[in-house]
C-alpha cells in the first residue's frame, strides 16, 4: 500500500550541548508543524548547564522558552504550545539497545548520550534509536539553534516525494538575526583540490530576489546538516555519520560516501531560520570563528582529503598554509599557531 505524504512517519533529531535556551525555542516551533506524523528525538551530549532538567520542566509546563526579538519569528514560537507534552528519558544504552522492549508512545524522546560525542556521535545515538524502532520513513536532522516555519516539514516531505530519484533533501537556510537574508540554499559546493567549501549563492542574498533554484540545486556537493531530510533507506545503504571528525566535515563525508546514489536537492519553500554556530563558535556575519571551531575546520579538511582524495593532499596543505599566512597578516597569532600545529600533525584540540 502506498502511503500518503501525511502518513510518512518522520523522526526529527536535535542535538544539544549546553544550549537549552535555543533548543527550547526550536522545540516550540517544531511542535507547531502542520505535519503531524513526527516524533522528536532530543540527544543531549552530557551538558553541564542542567539542560535535561530544563527540557523536562518545559515539557511539563513549568518553564517557558525564550522569545525572539523579531516580531515575525515571535509568531513561529508564540503563543506557547499546550503543555504538558508526553515525553520519556533514556540513557544511551537504553536508546541504542533496548528500545524494542520499551513502549514509548511519547512525542519527545530525550536521550542522555553520556558524554560529549561530537556532532556525528551525538546524532548517531538518535539515528540508532530510530533504526532500532524501525517505525519511520524519514529522519530530519535539524540544528538546535533554529526556528522553523510551521509548514517546513510538510513542504520538505512533499518536495522529496515529488522527485523522480531517491534523494537527500535540504531546506532554505535563512539568517535568524536577519530573516530577509539567505544563509544557504540547501548546502554548499566542495572543491576537492583545495578542501574548501563555498556557497552556491552569495550569502546575504535577499529572500525576495528572483533565484533560479533548479540551477542552484545542480551545484550542490553536499547538504548542510543544519537541516537535512534523509530517507531511512539511505541510512541502511550508506550507514551512519563518520564519528572521528567530531565537528565539521561529516556532511561532506556522508555525501562523498553516497557517491551520487541519492540525488542532492533542497526545497526552496521550506524555510529554516538559523543562528549559525551558536553553540560551537563558528564564524558568521557578526562573529569571528573561535579557536575550537578553527581547529576542527582545518584538521578535518586534511582528514577528508586523506580519506577520499589522497593524491590532492599536497595541494590542500598549500591551501591551509596560505590560510595560516592570512591569519598572521591579520595579527591572529593564536589562530596561526593552531593551524601550524595542525599542519605538523596535531589531532586533538
Amino acid at each position: 500500500m502506498i502511503k500518503s505524504k501525511q502518513s510518512l512517519q518522520t523522526y526529527i533529531i536535535l542535538l544539544n550541548w549546553n544550549n537549552y535556551q535555543d533548543t527550547l525555542e526550536c522545540l516550540e516551533s517544531l511542535f507547531k508543524q502542520d505535519y503531524k506524523e513526527f516524533k522528536i528525538i532530543l540527544c543531549d551530549n552530557d551538558s553541564t548547564d542542567g539542560s535535561v532538567e530544563h527540557f523536562i520542566n518545559w515539557a511539563e509546563g513549568k518553564e517557558l522558552s525564550i522569545t525572539p526579538k523579531n516580531s515575525f519569528l515571535q509568531s513561529l514560537v508564540k503563543p506557547a504550545i499546550k503543555k504538558p507534552i508526553s515525553f520519556c528519558v533514556f540513557n544511551r544504552e537504553q536508546a541504542e539497545t533496548k528500545t524494542t522492549d520499551i513502549e514509548t508512545g511519547a512525542n519527545l524522546i530525550i536521550i542522555k548520550t553520556g558524554g560529549n560525542l561530537g556532532f556525528a556521535g551525538g546524532n548517531n545515538v538518535g539515528l540508532r534509536y530510530a533504526l532500532k524502532r524501525n517505525d519511520f520513513d524519514y529522519v530530519w536532522l535539524l540544528n538546535n539553534d533554529t526556528v522553523v516555519e510551521n509548514d517546513c516539514l510538510s513542504k520538505m516531505v512533499k518536495y522529496s516525494q515529488s522527485q523522480s530519484l531517491d534523494n537527500l533533501c535540504g531546506s532554505l537556510l535563512v539568517f535568524y538575526d536577519n530573516p530577509e537574508s539567505i544563509q544557504a540554499p540547501g548546502g554548499y559546493q566542495y572543491n576537492k583540490w583545495t578542501g574548501r567549501a563555498s556557497p552556491i549563492l552569495k550569502r546575504g542574498t535577499s529572500i525576495h530576489e528572483k533565484i533560479n533554484h533548479p540551477q542552484l540545486e545542480k551545484k550542490l556537493s553536499y547538504i548542510c546538516a543544519a537541516s537535512w531530510l534523509l530517507p531511512k533507506q539511505f541510512l541502511l545503504d550508506i550507514g551512519l555519520m563518520t564519528e572521528d571528525y567530531f565537528l565539521f566535515g561529516e556532511e561532506i563525508d556522508w555525501c562523498l560516501r553516497n557517491n551520487g546514489k541519492y540525488k542532492l536537492c533542497y526545497c526552496p519553500d521550506a524555510i529554516v531560520y538559523h543562528k549559525e554556530g551558536a553553540t560551537i563558535g563558528s564564524e558568521n556575519l557578526n562573529r569571528e570563528s573561535s579557536l575550537f571551531s578553527d581547529f576542527y575546520q582545518f584538521r578535518n579538511k586534511l582528514l577528508v582529503t586523506r580519506r577520499f582524495f589522497p593524491k590532492n593532499i599536497s595541494l590542500v596543505y598549500i591551501t591551509v598554509f596560505l590560510q595560516m599566512s592570512n591569519r598572521l597578516r591579520k595579527g591572529q597569532w593564536k589562530k596561526a599557531k593552531l593551524i601550524c600545529q595542525i599542519l605538523l600533525g596535531k589531532k586533538t584540540f
